[in-house]
């Protein structure tokens, strides 16, 4: 429904979506607070009590919109490559450009021990280290394998995020050298 000025009502997932910004501009849920959240949506407090009964249920929903995200819509966008090693390479090059321009994860590790994030962190990591691991199994590994390099694989894309904040200078730049670093995870990981 149009608002004065010509904008649409403000929907709960436009709320979720500027929580996750000023959570990831932020450095922190700590950021997550209504007012000024009102304030860059152009909008009043009376939208947000709308969609939210309070901070928690807008941190949770913001929560929900991440995972999904960033979890189980890069999981079924890879599902339409055939072959596990086009998956993985797929997956690497996400995660990699990711890691650069988005520290939402590096945000929401930091808040690990908040009673919001712990499950929504558990959740996300023992389903992208199953996938991965699946992926390792489809290439010929046994599973006992496949999850240490599953687990390796999700610490270096921790470490490379980490990285990518705090000092992209030193990591491998544009689309050649980001290749060249791919293969050389790949070979590592897929050395026996």
């Amino acid at each position: 429904m149009p608002r004065p000025g010509g904008r649409s009502r403000l929907s709960a997932a436009d709320w979720a979506d500027a929580a996750l910004s000023a959570l990831r501009e932020g450095g922190g849920l700590a950021a997550i607070a209504i007012e000024p959240l009102a304030v860059r949506l152009g909008a009043t407090k009376g939208s947000f009590y709308w969609h939210f009964t309070n901070r928690e249920a807008l941190i949770e929903a913001a929560l929900a919109r991440w995972e999904k995200a960033q979890t189980e819509e890069v999981i079924a966008d890879l599902g339409r490559q055939r072959d596990a090693l086009a998956r993985i390479r797929e997956l690497f090059a996400h995660v990699t450009a990711l890691a650069t321009r988005d520290p939402t994860e590096l945000v929401l590790i930091g808040e690990a021990a908040h009673p919001q994030v712990a499950p929504v962190l558990r959740r996300v990591v023992a389903r992208r280290l199953d996938y991965l691991s699946g992926l390792f199994v489809e290439l010929g590994l046994d599973e006992k394998d496949a999850r240490q390099r599953s687990i390796q694989t999700y610490s270096g894309y921790v470490g490379r995020a980490q990285l990518a904040r705090a000092v992209p200078e030193l990591l491998p730049h544009g689309e050649e050298e980001n290749r060249r670093y791919l293969d050389s995870v790949l070979g590592a990981l897929l050395a026996r």
